[in-house]
């Protein structure tokens, strides 16, 4: 293999395939990146076996090989580089890549790239077509209600559903829950319903580029895998096995009182009351007030410290419905209100001890369940 290409390209490649690097792993290979010539151009892989990530890099192919090079060593080292063209031969024989740009010299101890574990070949044709923009935005929405508990597996991911033209993607960790939809440009031909870890639609996020390109989910037959397939890059996740609580259930069919305001407003409140309420539970009283007839109605986030003091926000509101005095987990008020893209917001709630509903105002395609906290 002879290959060379520019610094910044190989840089921003190894950084987009990185994370799927396996940090703690009997097989050593799993902690290199495959690095193969691939139709004119380079192909970064890498893997941790439960989350491979590759993406192809503009490169100039003089011999075409592969080998599989440490990736901690190798990012450092493209790291410190001058932006300048990177050149890298490989001796097949001992496995050594050696580098050069400007006046670096290295060389390079490689793993064969035949250890590396084969990723799935698919035709992207045969997928559901998502719009970037429109999935990274549904992803934020819902992957910070997933669970970090790996005691219930089934709540660490993101249940998937599609059902003709409408994809919804669900997420619960016990406490609370996110729910999003979407119209698909055409309907898929079966229906679909997966549990996709979290952590793996986090990193499609991040590795999405902005855009209107598409994004094609693929899911082969019989390899309880689902594939993300974008034009320069591509993200394999295992799905997690099992049966997502039916969250229908969970959510409210009617309220009490219902309390729209600014979400800026809201957000900034919560904000300061997490500040103290972070010794206390991450407790914040919301005491929610209706108004006179000319009066805008209130809602007072409360929050208290033994060691650090209070602090108290009032948020004008308008509130259809019965005063009342509820608690949350105020850090679970602000990850949903920085999710939502609405100037207002609309909190639902029917008594002390009954789950409230935050919805957008205006978007009829998110909603987030949030329990109550005992006062």
């Amino acid at each position: 293999m002879k290959v060379s290409v520019l610094q910044e390209t190989l840089a921003q490649g190894i950084n987009i395939v990185s994370r799927a690097v396996s940090p703690r792993s009997t097989l050593p290979v799993l902690a290199n990146v495959l690095v193969a010539t691939d139709d004119g151009r380079l192909r970064l892989s890498a893997t941790n076996l439960e989350l491979g990530i590759t993406c192809w890099i503009g490169a100039k192919i003089e011999a075409e090989g592969a080998t599989t090079v440490p990736a901690r060593t190798f990012a450092d080292l493209v790291g410190t580089l001058p932006k300048d063209r990177v050149e890298m031969t490989l001796t097949e024989n001992t496995q050594t890549l050696h580098v050069k740009c400007g006046t670096s010299n290295t060389d390079i101890k490689c793993i064969d790239a035949q250890e590396f574990p084969p990723m799935p070949v698919l035709d992207a044709a045969e997928g559901i077509q998502l719009n970037v923009a429109d999935l990274k935005e549904m992803i934020h929405q819902v992957v910070f209600s997933a669970s970090t508990d790996e005691a219930r597996p089934v709540l660490t991911g993101v249940l998937v559903t599609v059902e003709g033209n409408k994809i919804t993607l669900a997420s619960a960790d016990g406490f609370r829950l996110s729910v999003r939809s979407a119209e698909l440009s055409s309907p898929a031909e079966q229906p679909i319903n997966v549990i996709i870890p979290a952590r793996a639609l986090s990193e499609l996020a991040r590795v999405a580029t902005d855009g209107d390109q598409a994004v094609s989910m693929l899911l082969p037959p019989g390899r309880g895998q689902v594939v993300f397939r974008m034009k320069d890059v591509e993200l394999v996740s295992q799905l997690i096995e099992g049966n997502f609580p039916d969250f229908q259930q969970v959510i409210p069919r009617t309220f009490e009182t219902r309390s729209v305001m600014s979400t800026e407003q809201f957000l900034k409140a919560c904000k300061q009351a997490e500040i103290f309420a972070r010794e206390s539970s991450h407790i914040a009283r919301l005491n929610i007030t209706p108004g006179g007839e000319l009066q805008p109605g209130t809602v007072e986030i409360f929050a208290q410290s033994e060691e650090t003091g209070s602090n108290e926000t009032v948020v004008d509101a308008s509130i259809e419905g019965p005063p009342i005095l509820i608690a949350f987990n105020v850090r679970f008020l602000r990850d949903v209100l920085e999710v939502i893209n609405t100037p207002n917001v609309a909190l639902e709630t029917t008594t002390s001890a009954s789950p409230g509903v935050i919805r957008p105002l205006g978007e009829e395609d998110f909603l987030h369940v949030i329990m109550p906290m005992h006062i």
